[in-house]
């Protein structure tokens, strides 16, 4: 079976209004240009992933079962959209968190590469061919760990700026809508049957 390119999407303050920790489905709204980015992905026909920490499992906010309510909440945001959501990933762990079982040092929290190599291997993804964009320089990290090309939203959430080889995007945009064209450009839409996906 051949690869196919995807495009990897960070949740909280990419795709979402970011407040911390939250896990009410109610209370999730998309972030500035993210409706428009993601109905925009969504045409091109490409698996759309999203790729998220969640430390606060680690440290005692809410438990890991309440990520399901998320993950539906999400898919029907997409679908609302036009779009299809392939994939949620997610990293419950943190090294300094407060439940034992979850307060590890691990491969799949960002800007570690774990969380996008696992979708690869299940979801049939060159990595290569693909992009994940974030809104922080431990996506972009994480990103070029896994030899995706990389798109930073420069939206005011990064704030520490700590630079590196693995730490500079292929691009930057000012939101998710304008992330999603600067994409549109260089990433071929899937044809489906000799035309191209709605």
């Amino acid at each position: 079976m051949a690869l196919k390119p995807a495009i990897f999407l960070d949740k909280d303050g990419t795709l979402l209004a970011d407040r911390p920790y939250n896990v009410n489905p109610a209370l999730m709204e998309w972030a500035t240009g993210a409706r428009a980015g993601v109905a925009l992905l969504g045409r091109l026909g490409h698996p759309l992933i999203v790729i998220s920490n969640q430390a606060g499992v680690a440290l005692g906010r809410f438990d890991e079962s309440a990520l399901g309510a998320v993950q539906a909440q999400l898919r029907a945001m997409f679908q609302h959209e036009g779009a299809r959501l392939a994939g949620f990933y997610y990293c419950p762990h943190h090294p300094r968190g407060t439940q034992p079982q979850y307060a590890v040092s691990c491969l799949c929290r960002k800007p570690m590469p774990g969380m996008l190599t696992r979708a690869a291997a299940e979801h049939g993804i060159d990595l290569k061919a693909s992009w994940f964009i974030g809104d922080i320089l431990d996506d972009v990290e994480a990103g070029r760990r896994a030899g995706c090309h990389t798109m930073l939203l420069d939206n005011g959430n990064e704030t520490e700026w700590v630079r590196g080889p693995l730490r500079t995007p292929d691009g930057m945009a000012a939101d998710m809508h304008a992330a999603a064209r600067l994409i549109a450009r260089q990433l071929p839409p899937v044809h489906v049957g000799g035309k191209e996906a709605a």
